[in-house]
């Protein structure tokens, strides 16, 4: 699996209980798909599926608003 398709499963199954697929460039955190609790569950999970370290600085908004957002920035840091 690629990086959004691993990002998105595990948003839809660990995050959104499962219920909603979700589109790569759908807006995660304006529509309150995912709330600041989640993005701590999943920064952990990115760090342990894609053996990266995210300084808190970098979890922005920017950087997390969507799947394509986080592939990105996970790409950028994999640099």
């Amino acid at each position: 699996m690629q990086k959004p398709e691993i990002v998105n499963a595990f948003i839809a199954t660990e995050l959104l209980g499962g219920q909603v697929a979700i589109e790569n460039d759908e807006d995660l955190l304006g529509h309150a798909a995912i709330d600041s609790l989640a993005v701590v569950g999943l920064v952990a999970f990115l760090e342990k599926e894609f053996d990266v370290h995210i300084p808190p600085e970098d979890v922005t908004i920017d950087n997390f608003r969507s799947v394509q957002a986080i592939s990105s920035y996970l790409d950028k840091r994999a640099g």
